[in-house]
């Protein structure tokens, strides 16, 4: 193996250039992180909502004269908004279908859709605690607080705790009070 040795005066060029080469990440992620602000709301992007509407018709472009692809005909569904323009946002389900739909059809009230079949609702967030209800694959719940790995959820007069990772509607690492 051959090694090379670095004088002192290049150990501190290469320790400068190290220095220069970390504060462009760091302004390059600064730059990233004001992207991810709509452009219409400053709003971070994407984020989670819901269907406000029991119909609300999907758009292939942001305005009335875009050609309706389907209507999502589900209250309270979770949405993820991916895009923005004047009075239009651009919306996906959990399937990824999606389209523009105005901006008065969705919510900031944050729901999720249960993923797994006969999930229960534990008491705590914990694996191994009593468990409070079990909910069927595809109900609509609304959103609690939630911690690294485990959201409060009710639906149906129930509540209880459920693993992010059989809930949609949350981001991975979103943790709310």
């Amino acid at each position: 193996m051959s090694r090379q040795m670095v004088s002192g005066k290049n150990r501190r060029s290469l320790t400068g250039a190290f220095i220069a080469a970390a504060m462009g990440v760091l302004v390059a992620g600064a730059a990233i992180a004001e992207q991810k602000r709509g452009p219409v709301t400053n709003l971070p992007m994407p984020r989670y909502v819901s269907l406000k509407a029991a119909k609300a018709n999907v758009r292939r472009g942001p305005s009335l004269t875009h050609r309706i692809d389907w209507i999502f005909k589900r209250r309270n569904m979770p949405l993820v908004v991916t895009a923005e323009h004047g009075h239009w946002r651009r919306v996906q389900d959990r399937d990824g279908a999606g389209g523009w739909v105005h901006y008065s059809l969705i919510s900031g009230n944050r729901t999720v859709i249960v993923q797994a079949d006969m999930l229960p609702l534990n008491v705590r967030p914990e694996p191994n605690t009593s468990i409070a209800a079990q909910l069927e694959l595809g109900v609509v719940a609304n959103l609690g607080k939630c911690d690294p790995d485990w959201c409060r959820i009710s639906a149906g007069g129930y509540k209880g705790w459920a693993r992010k990772s059989d809930i949609w509607g949350v981001a991975a690492d979103e943790v709310r009070d």
